[in-house]
């Protein structure tokens, strides 16, 4: 019987140190909060105080989630990683920056008068092949195509624009977008890249 006194003894001296925290956060938590479990280790009492969860520092009391197994959920919790943020969609394509594309595949290809790709063009043949990659039909002749398209000044030129050479607009190449054109310019020259003022300039428009 002695033997069974002293076990009693402990788990009441048990039963008082848990009470006694539960006090303890009754009277320190001024308003009511959510109910906390608080467990009386190795026996089977269990008992709620409103409040406990904000005791200040709680998380701090040794061996806490031994009597109030919420803290140790608590103690365990992490918050979820961030979904990485997802990468914006590359801006589409203009009709221009296609066209400039097509040219610059076409450089090496030899110049021959009247030829409209794909393996040999003059000036406007490049161009209006070109375009034609890209979708859009312009006109065939250097003067029409100087004559049809929205005009541009060359202080607001973009990648793809046709820019028209001499005074009669004989001449067009496309703008590459840093300071030069790629053009057939006459026989025994294959299509290249050159200064955007190698010839002087009649216009400069846009498709």
């Amino acid at each position: 019987m002695a033997k069974h006194r002293r076990q009693g003894a402990i788990i009441t001296r048990r039963f008082a140190t848990s009470a006694v925290i539960a006090a303890a956060a009754a009277v320190t938590v001024p308003g009511v909060a959510q109910a906390a479990e608080v467990v009386v280790p190795n026996t089977d009492y269990r008992f709620e105080v409103a409040g406990l969860e904000n005791v200040p520092n709680i998380d701090q009391v040794p061996n806490i989630g031994t009597y109030v197994p919420s803290q140790n959920q608590a103690n365990n919790y992490s918050a979820p990683a961030a979904a990485p943020a997802a990468a914006p969609a590359p801006a589409a394509q203009t009709a221009g920056q296609k066209a400039l594309e097509a040219a610059r595949s076409a450089i090496g290809s030899p110049y021959v008068y009247g030829a409209a790709g794909p393996s040999a063009f003059d000036c406007s043949g490049l161009t209006s092949w070109a375009y034609r990659q890209a979708g859009v039909e312009i006109p065939r002749t250097s003067q029409a195509q100087a004559g049809a398209g929205q005009k541009v000044a060359l202080d607001a030129l973009q990648p793809g624009d046709i820019i028209a050479y001499y005074g009669g607009a004989s001449h067009v190449g496309i703008y590459t977008g840093h300071g030069t054109i790629i053009d057939a310019l006459n026989d025994g020259v294959p299509v290249q890249e050159r200064e955007l003022n190698y010839m002087p300039i009649h216009s400069a428009v846009r498709f």
